[in-house]
């Protein structure tokens, strides 16, 4: 069964959440002011990369040894991701049946002792119980990766992450459990006790592909951003809020969210909505395979998309740092380029992109269906 609509309305508020955190403190690798933000308005200064799952994502039965690097959604992960000129990681945060955030993707909840219990263990000698991966064809994996690390919760992540490295926390539910709004209220509240109490000046977006837990979480706090998750209708749910970008735009408008998040090929079937997003103040992320290709994430770049979510994270930030270069000041020495980790200055495209001749042919092809100049 899919997600249907559950009903919102007077939500209550949250007695932690203060209102005089900033998102000025995008600055630490936003240089110069960083995200400027109202109640209606979020602008990113520039192209953001966001490292999917921290490092990249686990694709177990991939030929290609990147997507088995490192366990996904660990602390490993998130520090590694951090040692590139990365904006922001994402990952799933799903709440335990004793109320504690942890980062997961897959369906898998217990109580937070026997979540941890699970893969390796932190404490010398202790063996944990084999974690396995259910892959969306019905095919049971081990969870083998070359450098393994244990589960970990979200105040493990604000505590040992690189303090200067964004959180992008995607609120994780169910799809096939239609969930009342008590239980929405709960499970996000636990969540943002555990932000408001460790985030300090750490950036931070919330997302979601829950279309109430959306509103809620906009509801219940104004410090943080929430952008809308998206298929862009490549999937079908019976919640209408979910099947295209069209109704995400509308979704966004009528309950005053900050951005959009939508598979890449969702954008790519549909690129005039590009510019209706942008019209209406609000921020544009994408997801999926295609971004770990240079091609399409410069393609995103021209078509005025805010940034894009990755897997190969040292490939396509080696390419971003390469389409798009700091404006000098002076000839004795500009601002720092994009591949510095501090220090972002005014950007400007860079007009000769290293792409081969093949590459390059595919983007011409593809460009003017995408981009109506």
């Amino acid at each position: 069964m899919a997600l249907k609509a559950v009903h919102v309305s007077d939500v209550p508020s949250l007695d932690h959440v203060t209102e005089n955190a900033s998102l000025a403190r995008y600055a630490t690798r936003f240089s110069n002011g960083g995200v400027e933000m109202n109640r209606s308005e979020l602008k990113m200064p520039r192209f953001v990369v966001v490292g999917h799952r921290g490092h990249g994502m686990n694709q177990l039965q991939s030929s290609d040894r990147r997507m088995r690097a490192i366990k996904e959604n660990s602390i490993m992960s998130f520090n590694a991701a951090a040692n590139f000129p990365l904006d922001f990681i994402e990952f799933d945060v799903q709440v335990t049946k004793d109320d504690c955030p942890v980062i997961f993707h897959d369906d898998f909840i217990f109580h937070a002792e026997n979540f941890l219990s699970y893969g390796p263990q932190r404490e010398a000698g202790k063996e944990g119980k084999r974690l396995l991966r259910k892959t969306k064809e019905g095919d049971i994996l081990k969870w083998d990766v070359e450098n393994d690390d244990p589960l970990c919760t979200l105040e493990e992540a604000f505590l040992n992450v690189e303090p200067s490295l964004g959180f992008n926390v995607e609120l994780k539910f169910d799809d096939h459990i239609v969930y009342q709004q008590d239980h929405l209220v709960h499970v996000l509240q636990a969540v943002l006790k555990i932000v408001f109490e460790y985030a300090k000046d750490r950036p931070i977006i919330f997302s979601t592909f829950q279309p109430d837990a959306a509103i809620l979480v906009r509801k219940l706090q104004s410090t943080y951003p929430v952008f809308f998750l998206t298929n862009g209708g490549c999937e079908i749910y019976e919640d209408a809020r979910r099947n295209s970008l069209e109704e995400a735009l509308k979704l966004c408008l009528e309950n005053d969210l900050q951005g959009i998040v939508s598979e890449i090929k969702g954008v790519f079937g549909n690129p005039g909505v590009v510019s209706k997003i942008k019209e209406s103040s609000l921020c544009l992320l994408t997801y999926g395979k295609l971004n770990n290709a240079p091609e399409a994430v410069y393609m995103q770049h021209l078509m005025g998309i805010d940034g894009v979510i990755v897997d190969l994270v040292q490939e396509i930030t080696e390419a971003v740092a390469n389409m798009i270069k700091p404006a000098s000041n002076n000839a004795a020495g500009g601002e720092e380029g994009l591949a510095e980790k501090e220090g972002m200055g005014k950007l400007q495209v860079n007009s000769n992109p290293k792409f081969s001749q093949e590459d390059l042919s595919f983007l011409f092809k593809l460009i003017p269906q995408l981009i109506h100049i």
